[in-house]
């Protein structure tokens, strides 16, 4: 096998851990990732987080072994290619209603609608 089509170890659905999970998704990074992978499968060179500058590979790798090593993520090889997929069913068995609430937009902060006090 060439470079990059090995595939590469995933944990079991049922092994999945709240804590290494919700460890992976605490990085801005990773979140703004998953966020974008929920849309649908990325090749590696499309997970770059939109909220911040483009990350150096090697970082951008990082986050994406987190993520897959925490379950969040699978990334399996397509031919030259590396896809990223969003283990969604997975985490909904594991841990039901994760997901939407981490994907679910940012509540405001309570007070911050309010005027300033003088």
């Amino acid at each position: 096998m060439g470079y990059g089509k090995e595939p590469l170890e995933h944990p079991g659905t049922e092994t999945l851990e709240l804590t290494e999970v919700l460890f992976a998704l605490s990085d801005a990074a990773r979140l703004d990732i998953v966020r974008r992978l929920a849309d649908g499968p990325l090749d590696v060179a499309h997970c770059q987080p939109t909220d911040c500058e483009p990350l150096p590979k090697s970082t951008l790798s990082h986050h994406l072994k987190t993520l897959r090593l925490a379950g969040i993520i699978r990334n399996d090889p397509n031919g030259r290619q590396r896809i990223i997929t969003l283990r969604r069913d997975d985490l909904e068995d594991r841990f039901p209603g994760l997901l939407p609430a981490v994907l679910a937009p940012a509540a405001p902060a309570r007070g911050a609608d309010r005027p300033p006090q003088s």
